[in-house]
């Protein structure tokens, strides 16, 4: 059977122009292990980008398989709505010892974006119920990704995802900033003030009373292009946030569980959100399951009698699933068990130095950053004016064609070129996926 014909049959693939499966089928992949993908006729593939960022611990991991294996004899899914399991209750128990401070209700999804879609609606019920009825609207940062449902598609900032369904969508307030590495003010990341916070600071004093919630992506903007700002501005926006009565919503989604090098982003600006958004890495890759955790304050405010209409009317068939949560159960105890994020910090200074020395040098480099395992290549026109490549050319997408024939799984954004893998990756996968990333940007850029 020819199965990439039977897929182009029947399946319309996710963030895709599938007039372009014409030259670039798809790869019908069989199996997986750690960091290798296998298609149907044998090729090897390094997946340095996790799957879609989800991957933590490898393909396979045989503790995950094995915690899920049992669930599946025990219990498959069960209704959440008066009922619970053991399995939810314990992955929300670990939970605790690892979340930042002040969180401690666990309300849960199936996916990212629903997840958001929660905290949003959380937060406005909030304010309306504690007596702040004009705080209808929501604020978020420039080029944000938040997820592709209508609400989460709204707080996002980037075109290609939400310009055509803007008349659908509601009017969010967006606070300029944060391409680091064009900054307006000719400052580096590394030791500035955050002085474009003083946009954050504008929009407050002219929208805070009529904003429920600000909402941002935690120290690294992915979609924008793998953006990596400072802890400070996270810090400033706690401080602004307190002032003016509005929610902090942090969506850890993509940056959660190690991915920055502490287990959450915000935990290196050593402040807290009052709603966190969870996913990916929650499962190791393995099921589809998010959560949006908050706090006693926001829980107690929908907390009263049925009949005073205060409950949080919002659900998923698949909330809490047990074949779900006993991944996420697992996953926390791989973490903790076999110190991966230590060993992947160590790791990672490997990684960016190897990275840093093989693409700097080149004419189309522009910057090499760094957060956690993450690491990000913006290729550029003119490294000294940092003016883009034509996106006309689809550079980053010539390479990613040009990298698959050489088996490694870049899948760049944009004209930005990234590492993003399971955090168990080693030293020589490291310098063989930089090689092959390195060999087919000279081919494609000469």
């Amino acid at each position: 059977m020819n199965w990439q014909e039977e897929d182009l049959k029947y399946i319309w693939h996710p963030c895709s122009q599938m007039k372009d499966y014409e030259t670039l089928p798809p790869i019908v992949i069989e199996k997986g292990e750690g960091i290798n993908l296998y298609d149907t006729e044998g090729n090897c593939y390094k997946d340095v980008i996790s799957s879609w960022w989800c991957n933590l611990l490898g393909h396979c991991n045989p503790r995950i398989s094995s915690a899920v294996k049992r669930q599946l004899d025990t219990l498959e899914h069960v209704i959440f709505a008066n009922f619970s399991h053991k399995t939810a209750i314990t992955l929300c128990q670990k939970l605790m010892e690892i979340i930042p401070e002040g969180l401690c209700k666990f309300n849960f999804a199936d996916n990212g974006s629903a997840s958001v879609e929660m905290a949003l609606k959380m937060s406005f019920q909030y304010h309306l119920q504690t007596g702040h009825p004009k705080k209808v609207r929501f604020m978020a940062l420039s080029d944000a990704y938040h997820g592709e449902t209508l609400g989460a598609l709204a707080v996002g900032g980037v075109d290609l995802y939400s310009e055509m369904y803007k008349p659908l969508m509601m009017d969010v307030i967006r606070i300029e900033g944060l391409d680091c590495y064009r900054c307006p003010y000719g400052k580096c990341r590394d030791n500035c003030l955050c002085e474009c916070f003083e946009n954050a600071e504008k929009a407050f004093e002219k929208y805070a009373e009529e904003t429920a919630a600000v909402i941002v992506e935690p120290l690294l903007q992915g979609s924008a292009g793998m953006r990596i700002y400072p802890p400070l501005y996270l810090k400033k926006l706690r401080h602004l946030c307190d002032k003016y009565n509005v929610h902090l919503i942090a969506d850890e989604i993509a940056t959660g569980f190690g991915r920055t090098g502490k287990m959450f982003a915000f935990n290196h600006a050593g402040v807290s959100p009052d709603i966190m958004c969870i996913s990916k890495g929650l499962t190791g890759g393995y099921m589809p399951m998010a959560i949006t955790v908050t706090t006693q304050k926001i829980y107690d405010a929908f907390y009263d009698d049925y009949l005073k209409g205060k409950a949080f009317m919002h659900s998923h068939t698949y909330s809490g699933n047990p074949l779900a949560c006993s991944a996420g159960i697992e996953v926390m105890n791989i973490l903790k068990d076999e110190h991966i994020i230590e060993k992947a910090q160590e790791k990672a200074v490997y990684f960016n130095n190897i990275i840093k020395d093989k693409f700097l040098p080149l004419k189309n480099v522009g910057e090499v950053r760094s957060i956690g395992l993450i690491n990000a290549i913006e290729l550029v026109k003119d490294k000294n004016t940092k003016t883009p490549l034509d996106s006309k050319l689809r550079t980053g997408y010539q390479i990613y064609k040009k990298a698959l024939q050489k088996g490694v799984i870049l899948r760049p954004l944009g004209d930005v070129i990234y590492f993003n893998p399971p955090l168990i990756i080693e030293k020589n996968d490291m310098d063989f996926v930089t090689d092959i990333a390195l060999e087919c940007t000279k081919e494609i850029l000469g």
